[in-house]
């Protein structure tokens, strides 16, 4: 085993068990710990309607019509946004747009290019 020592009384004669450690001189035991070596966080590629790549700050445009729940409000096709921010949910994308604070599927608008 490659530098596994007991956390209590530090010495290397450990039994490597299915998902546990055992130290052979105090008894002490340790579930294993699954460490990935080439562990890497894939950051969320978010796509407008066409299949451009959206990031923070882009200005994105209504492809359709949406009301807006809860509103007598409809975001009409062709209405362009503040710049943007993305985040994690089913609705990638915060934005203003006439007016309001909104949350957006990245599926109703496309980015507008500057």
């Amino acid at each position: 085993m490659a530098d596994i020592s007991c956390p209590i009384c530090t010495v290397d004669d450990i039994v490597d068990h299915k998902d546990k450690y055992e130290c052979m001189t105090c008894g002490h035991e340790w579930p294993k710990e699954i460490v990935e070596e080439d562990e890497h966080v894939e950051e969320r590629v978010v796509k407008d309607a066409y299949g451009n790549v959206l990031e923070k700050g882009d200005i994105v445009q209504m492809i359709k019509d949406l009301k807006l729940k809860g509103t007598s409000k409809v975001l009409k096709s062709g209405m362009k946004s503040k710049p943007i921010r993305l985040v994690d949910g089913d609705h990638e994308i915060d934005c203003k747009m006439d007016g309001l604070s909104i949350a957006l599927k990245a599926c109703f608008v496309k980015k507008v290019q500057s």
